[in-house]
């Protein structure tokens, strides 16, 4: 885990962690170079602390896992997509503030 509560997805682990999970995942597709991923980081950091208990919370660089950053057509980021049942449920594109964030959420859960 890249943080306390926060994964880190990779091409990897995506089908295990992601698809599989039985619990709502919101994937955080950001990289380095990417000023507005850096903004948006302590709010993704924040959910994945105080959602824990109810969904999975990470990261996936979109430099280093290039498969599913394609397979899902990501072409700005910050781009967070809610993953609900191994489909996307929802998604925010761009730096959201944290209540947007738990707005996505918290429709899911």
């Amino acid at each position: 885990m890249a943080g306390n509560h926060l994964y880190e997805f990779t091409d990897q682990n995506f089908e295990e962690q992601v698809l599989k999970s039985d619990k709502p995942v919101l994937v955080d597709f950001w990289a380095t170079w990417c000023a507005p991923c850096r903004m948006v980081a302590p709010a993704v950091e924040a959910v994945a602390q105080e959602y824990a208990d109810r969904a999975k919370v990470g990261k996936l660089n979109v430099d280093e896992n290039l498969a599913v950053t394609s397979r899902y057509n990501i072409r700005g980021i910050p781009a967070l997509l809610l993953f609900k049942g191994g489909q996307v449920a929802d998604q925010l594109t761009g730096a959201h503030p944290k209540d947007a964030i738990v707005k996505m959420l918290e429709k899911h859960l």
